[in-house]
Order: structure tokens, then sequence, then C-alpha cells
């Protein structure tokens, strides 16, 4: 008996036919968790359905994921209605969802919520213990997966940018039982034996489970007690664990992180070139200033009649001596009129002056004798007259 050989297509085309002839797979009610999803620009949904043992695919289109009242996360338990249907051209099946209802939070997705929530109150994400990252890192210490387009990606990346950084992996373990203590056991190596200037730890994307090592609290706190400054870069874009929120900078993608750790040589050589061209023309501004200004300083009156000034203090000066001569000499004749005044006045009071009028003073041994009873016979005495003194003695 002889088989004649079908094509893939057609194998495809046979199945979904079968499994759209039950009817039980025509309109399914599935409850389980989300992983793995996306929201597509075009508005349709992409995720996987799973329990503890399976999983499988599935897809919302725009014109029913529009009736959705809530928005679909990562972790979040929901029962959906739908149709399991064959996608031809990869040969898998997958049920395309009509409707979904919340049906609670996983158990993964709780813990992270509540871990979460634990350490940003304890500060553990505050901005305050960021460290900046250096700006010209001689080393960069990964930590991920020894294979795989992660470490390809960060090696060329971080080699384009700039040739002469040096790159060391610690290869870790970045999914599984135990990969969280290896995490931790290699961020502390890296400190204790200081083998790099800033740590990328890094992984592609996944679902939550996978993702879980770096929403472990063990790798929290190693990341927060580092001295050297880590980026995080684990998953895509669009997924968020709890070493990116305690990681002193958080990168989108492992080549993102690498352009963050690594300067561009080419973008610093023409900064460089550019500040080196703004100080010569800086300078070279600075020089035509002060010429200008010497030679303002020259054709002013001060360098050309540098004697002015001084002439000028000169005279007032001389017009100062002036004025305190006057001012003495009016002061003198001032007092020499009063002095008059009082000379004459002193004149007409003089007993000399007395004596012209024929009176004369008589003492004894320097002293005036105004009564009689102060002499006796014989006292010598001296009468002083307008003219001169006689000798005269008491008979």
């Amino acid at each position: 008996m002889t088989y004649n050989p079908i094509t893939v297509t057609d194998l495809n085309k046979y199945i979904k036919e079968k499994i759209a002839d039950d009817e039980m797979l025509n309109n399914v009610l599935v409850k389980g968790e989300i992983s793995n999803y996306k929201h597509h620009y075009t508005g349709h949904l992409y995720f996987t359905l799973k329990d503890e043992n399976s999983l499988i695919k599935c897809i919302m289109f725009k014109s029913f994921a529009s009736n959705l009242k809530f928005e679909p996360k990562d972790g979040m338990k929901v029962t959906i209605f739908g149709t399991v249907s064959v996608f031809e051209r990869d040969g898998i099946y997958q049920i395309y969802c009509k409707a979904m209802q919340e049906d609670g939070l996983g158990s993964l997705y709780k813990a992270y919520e509540e871990l979460k929530a634990k350490l940003e109150k304890e500060g553990l994400f505050d901005q305050s213990h960021k460290k900046k990252i250096p700006l010209m890192p001689k080393c960069i210490g990964v930590l991920t997966s020894n294979t795989g387009a992660v470490i390809r990606d960060i090696i060329n990346v971080s080699t384009r940018r700039n040739p002469n950084v040096y790159i060391k992996l610690l290869p870790v373990p970045v999914q599984g039982a135990g990969a969280a203590e290896k995490i931790v056991d290699a961020i502390k190596t890296m400190n204790e034996k200081k083998l790099a200037d800033v740590i990328i730890l890094a992984r592609g994307g996944g679902s939550l489970e996978d993702l879980w090592p770096f929403n472990e609290e063990i790798v929290a706190r190693a990341i927060y007690d580092s001295e050297l400054p880590v980026i995080s870069a684990v998953g895509h874009e669009t997924d968020f664990t709890i070493a990116d929120f305690v990681a002193d900078l958080r990168a989108p993608t492992p080549s993102a992180a690498a352009e963050l750790a690594v300067p561009n040589i080419s973008d610093l050589i023409l900064k460089l070139e550019g500040y080196n061209n703004r100080y010569k023309l800086a300078l070279k501004k600075k020089v035509e200033f002060m010429k200008l200004r010497y030679e303002k300083c020259m054709n002013s009156r001060v360098f050309k009649e540098p004697l002015q000034k001084i002439n000028e203090k000169y005279i007032l000066i001389d017009m100062k001596v002036k004025s305190i001569q006057n001012s003495m000499t009016a002061i003198y004749n001032k007092k020499k009129t009063e002095m008059v005044k009082h000379v004459a006045k002193l004149d007409g009071l003089s007993p000399l002056k007395t004596l012209t009028r024929g009176y004369s003073i008589v003492q004894m041994d320097g002293k005036v004798i105004s009564s009689v009873s102060q002499l006796k016979r014989d006292d010598e005495i001296d009468i002083r007259l307008t003219d001169g003194t006689s000798r005269a003695k008491i008979l």
C-alpha cells in the first residue's frame, strides 16, 4: 500500500478543519493566569494563558479588545471565552479570545506587588540613594548568562562606542531555582574584589516566572548594598522588575545599558573639539576686548596729561592756604583791635596815669604805704613820682 505525501500546509489545513468541526472547541470558557502579555500597536492583544502544569497561546483582536473594561497584566488571573483554532503558517493552535473577565491576581504577581510596596516603604527606591554612573569607566562588570544574545549585544555596543573599554563577564544563571543566590554572590564578588567601575545586571525578556530571580528580596538588597553603581537591564522595555527600581539606573534593554554605561568616544572627541574651539574664540574675543580697553585707557586724559590732576590739586591747596591766611589775618586784626581797646581801658585805670596829675606813691621795702601808722621816725622810704623815684627819710 502506497501513500502520496501531502504538504505541511495541507496537513495544517486538515488539522484546522478537524478542530473547527469540534463544537466544544468553537466555544470554550477557560480560566488561567496571563503571561507574556503584549499590547500590539495595532490594538491586538497577544498573551499566554497558563495554570500550574500547562499553557496555551491566545490572541484577542482589536474589535474584541476595545470592549474590555480593564487593562490585562502579566500575573493576572482571568476567565476568557473564545474559539480554539490553528494558525496554519506556524502550525500552532491557540485561543482566539472574544471576551475576558478578571479573576484576581496570580500568586507571583501578588508577591511582586507586596515586595515592591515593602521595599519602597523602606526607602530602597529613593533617588537619594542612587549612585552616579562613572563618566568614563575603564571596566564594565557584566552579570548575565555567558551564552545568548545579551552578552554579545553588550560587547558589540560597548566596544563600538569605546574600543578601549574592558568588559568582565561574571556568568550567572538568569532564571530557575538558585539563580537569585548566584546573582547575589556575583554582586558581592564584584564589590569585594573591585572588579569593575560599574555593574550591568542583564538578561533578555521573558515571562514573570522567567524574570522572577530579579524580583527576589535578596537580589534587591544586594543591589542596594552594592558600593559599585548598578545598571539594571532585565527583560524588554515594558518589563519592570524589583531590580529595576532598586538599581542606580534602569535601562530598557541590555544594549541600552551598554550605551548608558559606555560613553561614545567619537561624541566625546567632538565635544572636546567644540570646547577647544569655544575656548579659542573666547580667548580671541578677550584679547580684542583687552586691546580696545588698553587703547581707550591710553587715549584717556589721565595718561595723556598725567600731571594735570596733580596740578589741579596744587591749585586747590594754594586756594585753601590763601583762605587760611586771610582767615588768620582777619582774626589777628580783630584781636588786635580788641586788645587796643582793652589797653586803653587799662591805661585809664593805671596808677601811673594818676602820677601825671601830681600824685605820688610811697613805698618802703617794696611795699606801698597807705597810712601814716605804718611809718615811724627815721624810716627810709621811696617816693615814686611821674618821672622817677626819690629816696626820703621820716623826721
